[in-house]
């Protein structure tokens, strides 16, 4: 018998959570879920869960902030759920490492569709395995990076749009091109989410704009990525 996805849902909304545990079980998720921050966290090591569902509104330490814990030491994709699906919330949440967000109310069948985007980010392997960019090295394959021969920890998104900057060396890709290529961003014009991506991927890669080693930014246009492919493996 196949392993079930496993899901962990961190929200203070018991009657909710009930209803996500028995929803989910309907599409073979075996999920888990805890209604104090603390104990989530806790329970991510023991779980080992493959996708996180996180509230923002949660009693002593808010969801930003759990996901903030989070991501200093587990990659684990997380979809964030937002009460008032404010952009800021979205961008905020983008910045602190979720891969996507979902603003409540929302329709169960649409949560569904955004774990199984997300969950599919995470698996989808590619033909080639390891490319170099100078000091950076990608595995497509097993989806992994590393700088300096240090590992680099990103969200299936930040990942994702890594890929396709470096399946496209030197081409301007626009925002627009961005937003149709990833699964689960959300662009309009008052939407920073492509620009608060990129700005995260740069932090971890230690790209200064300024002066980018890898990603450059196309004024009025986009972003294209400059540092010629070296080798591939």
């Amino acid at each position: 018998m196949a392993r079930k996805t496993k899901i962990l849902v961190i929200d203070d909304d018991q009657k909710l959570n009930q209803l996500l545990t028995d929803y989910l079980k309907k599409f073979n998720f075996q999920v888990d879920a805890y209604t104090h921050p603390e104990k989530g966290i806790r329970a991510i090591k023991k779980e080992q869960p493959d996708l996180i569902i996180l509230d923002i509104m949660l009693p002593d330490m808010d969801g930003f902030e759990v996901c903030k814990k989070i991501r200093q030491d587990y990659s684990v994709p997380i979809i964030m759920l937002t009460a008032r699906g404010e952009v800021t919330d979205r961008v905020v949440g983008l910045e602190l490492g979720a891969d996507d967000y979902l603003p409540k109310p929302f329709e169960p069948r649409e949560l569904v569709a955004r774990i199984q985007s997300v969950l599919r980010r995470y698996s989808e392997n590619s033909e080639s395995d390891l490319i170099k960019f100078g000091k950076l090295f990608v595995d497509l394959k097993k989806y992994s990076v590393r700088l300096d021969e240090k590992k680099v920890i990103l969200t299936a998104m930040e990942f994702e749009i890594l890929s396709l900057f470096i399946k496209n060396p030197g081409r301007v890709l626009t925002r627009n091109i961005i937003t149709d290529k990833i699964h689960g961003i959300e662009y309009d014009s008052f939407d920073r989410s492509v620009d608060v991506l990129i700005s995260r991927l740069r932090r971890k890669l230690n790209d200064d704009p300024k002066n980018p080693t890898y990603i450059k930014t196309i004024w009025g246009t986009g972003y294209k990525f400059v540092e010629e492919e070296n080798e591939i493996e």
